[in-house]
């Protein structure tokens, strides 16, 4: 069953989403690829990985944590779950190519099928899909926005805290 929130953050106001004790869903406002309200089941503010969620978030955010310890749920496709688990082996404040991640996957002609797939992303910020660029070093798109992107590789490689 799913449940939600909504909490504050330095990018406004994220939707988390859990499905049972699992969070599945990090959502920003007006985020590309959001789904419909109606998906994300009622609202459970109290839910434990809700609070564990928010409590990592704001670590995160005041730059006391690097790395997110928390149970994730996966949809998607078979593919886009490859990617998305590859996503979260891409260290804190560094970036890949989305031919090294299509390559790191075991799959180095798939370079534009991650970028979909990692433009889909459901677990956003987690689940760093902000660390992919292009090869020339562009930040191409981000489903929260490319400004959000550069804050969000800005704050990592030294800036100041965010929370």
């Amino acid at each position: 069953m799913r449940t939600h929130t909504v909490i504050d953050s330095p990018y406004d106001k994220l939707t988390l989403v859990a499905d049972g004790e699992s969070l599945c869903g990090v959502y920003m406002v007006q985020q590309r690829h959001r789904p419909a309200e109606e998906s994300f089941g009622h609202p459970d503010p109290g839910a434990p990985v809700f609070v564990d969620t928010e409590k990592q978030l704001k670590e995160y955010f005041a730059g006391q944590r690097k790395e997110f310890d928390l149970p994730l749920s996966f949809g998607g496709t078979e593919f886009q779950r490859m990617v998305w688990e590859g996503l979260l082996g891409i260290p804190y404040g560094e970036t890949v190519s989305y031919g090294q991640l299509a390559d790191r996957l075991g799959r180095p002609t798939a370079s534009r099928a991650v970028g979909l797939a990692n433009g889909k992303n459901p677990i956003s910020i987690i689940v760093p899909c902000h660390r992919v660029i292009g090869s020339n070093g562009d930040l191409t798109g981000y489903g929260g926005g490319v400004e959000r992107k550069r804050h969000l590789l800005d704050f990592e490689r030294g800036g100041a805290a965010l929370f």
